[in-house]
């Protein structure tokens, strides 16, 4: 019997909130019907909306749902709380993804069928939809992983990934629990350390709701932070 927590962080996502957990709790309860057990966790990183009341009125009728709230912090440190929350409480798979209706359920099955042959599966998007400055940083973040991992990651920091929790609790010793690019750091040092990767093209669609807060000026300091941060990093890898 496997162990599987989908672990979504969310930010003022109270339009998208809704929607996105009754897309995933389905996916929740056929891991279940399978002989499996499994939890959609939300964890709201400080919102300024009513996120966080909305997913605590859904979970009455959603008994696979456990919304979880935390003090802002950032995507990239919310995402490794909920990795830390999930191996903490015994899961042996962890799903990720965002809570903006960006990514579909129906492409997490590929992974769950494959998920003993592979220790991380990570989704790539092609063609995706959701602008053009996201598109730059994908770019940017690739060169990036490039001059300090020495590797080459098409799409290192993809919000659809299946990880077995025992290989994932090893690469989490390496990151800093503040780690601005979570799943960056993740992939490349899976891709380092030749774990065994699976990739996919997945579907990525424009947000369902709410503001892209990417813009030009913060490309730039994504970009220029990432560069050191993931240096950090690998010192602490090579140690």
């Amino acid at each position: 019997m496997d162990k599987l927590y989908i672990v979504m962080p969310a930010y003022n996502e109270a339009e998208n909130i809704e929607e996105t957990v009754n897309q995933w709790c389905p996916v929740a309860e056929r891991v279940q019907q399978e002989g499996n057990v499994c939890q959609l966790v939300v964890a709201d990183d400080g919102s300024k909306d009513n996120t966080f009341s909305k997913m605590c009125e859904l979970q009455g009728a959603k008994p696979l749902f456990t919304p979880l709230t935390k003090p802002n912090s950032g995507h990239g440190a919310t995402v490794l709380f909920l990795y830390n929350y999930a191996i903490q409480n015994g899961a042996t798979y962890v799903f990720q993804t965002d809570s903006d209706g960006q990514t579909l359920p129906d492409e997490f099955w590929q992974m769950w069928q494959n998920r003993e042959t592979f220790d991380f599966q990570i989704g790539t998007r092609d063609g995706r939809k959701d602008g053009f400055s996201r598109i730059v940083v994908t770019k940017i973040l690739r060169l990036v992983v490039f001059l300090t991992f020495g590797v080459w990651v098409k799409d290192s920091n993809t919000p659809f990934r299946l990880m077995k929790a025992e290989r994932l609790k090893e690469i989490l010793k390496y990151i800093p629990s503040d780690f601005f690019l979570a799943n960056v750091a993740v992939s490349a040092i899976a891709v380092k350390k030749e774990e065994k990767i699976a990739w996919y093209p997945i579907t990525f669609r424009p947000r369902q709701g709410g503001v892209n807060s990417i813009n030009l000026k913060r490309i730039i300091k994504i970009g220029w932070k990432a560069l050191g941060d993931l240096k950090h990093v690998n010192k602490n890898l090579k140690q």
